[in-house]
């Protein structure tokens, strides 16, 4: 699991910084929801690949399983990032960029923990003792 670990954080923070730039660079022209939503939009499906190709080590997954992963996690974060917006938009008048980044970076951290669990016992778990071996020999 460590390996595992250690590859999902370094792909969440690859994906989280370009996350925060793609909404801090879009924000000003679509503002702080859809910024949100169309960071998440270009990142989702690359992040959820890295994490099927490297950290879980091309373990096998079917490729339904794999674009309602996307999906789920695509709406998941969504929601999550919206509900922030808007709590941060009801506790301070005004949020700036700053603050609002900060609250979804801060959002994105929980949410990919929770995502790492399901990534590791749900879409690539091991469906084969055969699986546990090829993990063992690389």
């Amino acid at each position: 699991m460590g390996g595992h670990a250690a590859w999902y954080l370094a792909a969440g923070v690859v994906t989280t910084g370009l996350q925060a730039v793609l909404f801090l660079a879009l924000r000003p022209e679509i503002g702080a929801q859809w910024a949100n939503l169309a960071a998440l939009a270009i990142t989702t499906a690359g992040n959820t690949e890295f994490h099927r190709r490297v950290t879980f080590a091309n373990r096998s997954s079917r490729a339904g399983k794999r674009h309602f992963q996307d999906l789920v996690t695509f709406a998941f974060y969504a929601g999550y990032g919206s509900v922030v917006l808007a709590t941060l938009d009801a506790v301070v008048t005004h949020p700036s960029a700053g603050q609002q980044t900060t609250a979804l970076l801060a959002a994105s951290f929980v949410g990919g923990v929770v995502r790492f669990a399901v990534l590791r016992w749900w879409v690539f778990a091991r469906t084969r003792r055969g699986d546990a071996r090829q993990d063992h020999q690389r």
